[in-house]
């Protein structure tokens, strides 16, 4: 069965725009990964400056790969952006904690 990875990201307030727009700018970047599922980016509305990045997949090896490759080259500067000044490239969370499940029991809307 699938698993979820879900990564907590601790965003400051005035770090919330950044962050959206940096996964708006890199959207498509996961979908033609081998083994991805979904993919969602959670704004917290109360009581939390925690967003969260939902990932499903179809097995841990899918996500590894792509951890391994894609994701890895995009988070050590392999995109074509490296012109931007070293502020734009700030982390905009001050902080991540990643959860890992497996899934036991899905629904879909008939």
């Amino acid at each position: 069965m699938s698993i979820v990875k879900i990564n907590v990201l601790t965003v400051p307030e005035e770090q919330r725009e950044v962050l959206e727009q940096r996964f708006a700018a890199r959207a498509g970047a996961v979908e033609s990964s081998d083994g991805f599922e979904w993919f969602e980016l959670l704004r917290p509305l109360e009581g939390t400056d925690q967003y969260l990045v939902y990932t499903r997949w179809r097995d841990e090896a899918a996500f590894q790969a792509w951890m391994e490759g894609p994701m890895k080259a995009a988070h050590q500067g392999g995109g074509e952006r490296g012109g931007e000044g070293a502020a734009q490239r700030k982390p905009a969370a001050a902080g991540s904690t990643l959860w890992s499940f497996e899934v036991v029991q899905q629904a879909a809307p008939k």
